[in-house]
């Protein structure tokens, strides 16, 4: 009688294919809220079990559409210019809950686009809040998330080794 494929690669003999080593977290890791709700969920979730992440929140400002417009702070309310938080940052999540920040998350992906770094959004909330949101991330983000549950979020930062 022949072993099935899951008893073989839990044999002893196998073992030694095993990765040991924990996979390390992203370097630098930024999470962006886009409106006040989602600031809300960064400032909930930014508790959580991250490495090098940092939390930021923006003003969402309709008329802003160029990277060098968009200014961030951090959930301690320190001011940061989005080109100086992009340097060194490995990977970008956007949070959006409404399409209030949808012209800011297209300055924000393309800067991210520009910069070849990694880019994810979070769409929180039923119905169709976020539209704009979605189809500004929809271009730069290689993981966009659609989802009702806050918890999704925090799913995705662990997913992504934030």
């Amino acid at each position: 009688m022949y072993a099935s494929e899951s008893a073989r690669a839990a044999s002893a003999s196998e073992s030694r294919y095993r990765i040991t080593v924990p996979i390390a977290p992203a370097r630098n890791a930024r999470v962006i809220a886009l409106d006040a709700r989602s600031a809300a969920v960064a400032r909930r979730i930014s508790d959580g079990p991250w490495a090098n992440a940092r939390f930021y929140t923006c003003e969402a400002t309709r008329g802003r559409r160029r990277a060098d417009e968009v200014l961030l702070h951090g959930i301690d309310g320190v001011p940061a210019a989005l080109d100086d938080m992009l340097r060194g940052t490995d990977v970008v999540v956007v949070i959006a809950t409404d399409d209030s920040g949808g012209a800011l998350a297209a300055a924000i992906g393309s800067a991210c686009s520009a910069r070849a770094i990694t880019t994810a959004g979070v769409v929180l909330g039923d119905g169709f809040e976020a539209d704009d949101a979605v189809a500004a991330l929809r271009p730069h983000a290689r993981v966009l998330l659609l989802s009702a549950d806050e918890s999704d979020a925090f799913e995705l930062l662990r997913a992504l080794r934030v």
